[in-house]
């Protein structure tokens, strides 16, 4: 089962996306035939569909990494604590609640702040899987699925069209900016739990 779980890490993720958009074709996708009975469901073209269908494709490429680590983390943490917990009566939801949990958060916190920073500017699902659209009404060029990486992308005039470097380059400042202060906050929240769970 482990290795089941494991797989979509093994594939590159540009790939998986490319794979996914195919699957989630409007006409032709497995997606709608397989799973909805050939219903005419426009995943990548309506708005809310498109983002749910990049959310999934993500979480589904996420996965994997989260699985290898948190499990890791388990088997490392220290038995005789749990067994000194269950011998002063404490049942499965305190062991989780007050030693489990408190002990996870501590080792996976770094992932989640790494998580954070790469899905922040995960341009390769974006670009891969709707290109930023279905676009905004009366716009051209940005969607309702670009992020501000996607957009800085669409901005710049890399892409084709009109490029305004000034606002793609203040864009990638506060990016910057942004992804750093919630950086910091998140390695200071870190450190007081590890200060309390050695406590």
């Amino acid at each position: 089962m482990r290795t089941v779980f494991i797989l979509p890490y093994a594939f590159p993720a540009f790939m998986s996306a490319l794979l996914w958009r195919g699957m989630l074709n409007r006409e032709f996708g497995i997606i709608n035939d397989w799973f909805f009975f050939g219903a005419d469901i426009n995943w990548l073209g309506d708005p809310f569909l498109a983002k749910v269908a990049i959310l999934w494709v993500n979480l589904w490429l996420s996965y994997p990494y989260w699985f290898l680590v948190c499990t890791g983390a388990l088997q490392a943490l220290p038995s005789e604590t749990m067994e000194a917990s269950r011998m002063d009566g404490a049942g499965r939801w305190r062991q989780f609640r007050s030693i489990t949990l408190p002990l996870l958060m501590v080792s996976t916190a770094p992932l989640a702040i790494s998580s954070f920073a790469f899905n922040f500017n995960n341009f390769t699902i974006i670009y891969m899987l709707t290109e930023g659209g279905p676009p905004f009404p009366g716009t051209s060029g940005l969607g309702s699925t670009d992020i501000l990486i996607s957009a800085i992308y669409q901005i710049s005039g890399v892409s084709g069209g009109s490029a305004d470097y000034g606002l793609a380059a203040a864009l990638s400042i506060i990016v910057f900016i942004f992804v750093g202060i919630v950086s910091a906050i998140a390695f200071r929240q870190t450190r007081k739990a590890r200060r309390s769970s050695h406590g």
